[in-house]
C-alpha cells in the first residue's frame, strides 16, 4: 500500500480547556474516500480542522506528506447578500486566477456556467458547488469536506456526492468527508470512521454498519444504504487481524437504492 498522505497518531485536542478528541490514530491513503460519522459534538469538524493545521493538538502528531496539497470545503460560509461579487471574482480571492482555471474548476465541480453569476443569486446547492470549485483550484491530493451538503435536500446531496466520486476519479485525490447523510455516504465511501471523541470503530461501510458501537449511536436504519450494486475483493488493512472487503460502487447513482430500513 502507498505511504499515507496523512498519518495521525495518538491525537488529543482540547478546545477552551474542554477535551474534544483523545487517542485518535488513523492513516489517510491516496485516492480513498473516507467518511467520518458521529453524533453532534463528537469532534468531527475539529478532526478535519486538525488535519489541515487550523487546530493545534494537545498531544499526538499529524504528519502530512511533503508538499501535500489540500482542498477544504467548509460546512458553511456566510456571504453578505448585498455584496456585489461574481463567482469568477470570488474564485479569484485572495489572489486572482485566470478565467481558464476558474472555468476548469467550475466544470470539475459540475457547474461550468456559473462564472458570471452573482453569488447572492445562487441556490444553496450551486453555492456549495462553487465552494467545491474553489477547493479544486489547487488540484488537491486530499479533499476535505465538512458537512458540505448541509441544507441540501436528499437528491441534491446525492448529486453532490456523485460529483465528489467523479472528482476523485479525475484527480486521483483522497477524500475525507464529515456528514450526517448516513443513507448516502455509507454507500459512497471506501472506509467509514465512527467518531465520538475517539474512533469507536472503522472499516468498510458493511463492517461499520454492523458494529455494536455504530448501532449504539445510530441504530440499524442505514442498512438499506448498502444495497447497491457492488463488486468486492478481499484484502486487509493495517491494524486489522482479519481480511475484509474493499468496495467500489459501480456507476449507478449513489442513493438509487438507499431507502432506510
Amino acid at each position: 500500500m502507498n505511504a499515507p498522505l496523512i498519518a495521525v497518531r495518538d491525537l488529543a485536542v482540547r478546545l477552551d480547556r474542554t477535551p474534544v478528541l483523545h487517542d485518535v490514530s488513523v492513516d489517510i491513503h491516496p485516492a480513498e474516500i473516507v467518511t467520518v460519522v458521529g453524533p453532534n459534538g463528537s469532534g468531527k469538524s475539529t478532526f478535519l480542522r486538525t488535519l489541515i493545521g487550523a487546530v493545534t493538538p494537545e498531544q499526538g502528531s499529524v504528519n502530512r506528506s511533503k508538499g501535500l496539497r489540500i482542498g477544504y470545503v467548509p460546512q458553511k460560509l456566510a456571504v453578505d447578500a448585498s455584496l456585489p461579487m461574481t463567482v469568477q471574482r470570488f474564485l479569484g480571492l485572495p489572489r486572482r486566477v485566470s478565467e481558464t482555471d476558474a472555468f476548469n474548476a467550475l466544470e470539475q465541480a459540475g457547474v461550468p456556467d456559473l462564472g458570471s453569476r452573482q453569488l447572492a443569486d445562487l441556490s444553496g446547492g450551486q453555492f456549495q458547488r462553487v465552494l467545491l470549485a474553489r477547493a479544486l483550484l489547487e488540484r488537491p491530493q486530499l479533499l476535505l469536506l465538512d458537512e458540505a451538503t448541509q441544507g441540501l435536500d436528499q437528491p441534491g446531496a446525492a448529486a453532490f456526492y456523485r460529483r465528489i466520486e467523479t472528482v476523485r476519479q479525475e484527480l486521483g485525490c483522497a477524500v475525507v468527508m464529515v456528514s450526517h447523510d448516513l443513507h448516502v455516504v455509507m454507500a459512497a465511501s471506501d472506509r467509514v470512521l465512527c467518531l465520538n471523541g475517539h474512533i469507536c470503530c472503522q472499516g468498510t461501510p458493511e463492517i461499520v454498519a454492523s458494529a455494536p458501537e455504530y448501532r449504539a449511536l445510530f441504530g440499524s436504519g442505514t442498512k438499506g444504504a448498502l444495497a447497491l450494486y457492488r463488486h468486492q475483493h478481499a484484502h486487509s488493512h493495517d491494524g486489522c487481524d482479519h481480511d475484509h472487503y474493499h468496495d467500489h460502487p459501480h456507476d449507478h447513482p449513489h442513493g438509487a437504492e438507499t431507502q432506510d430500513a
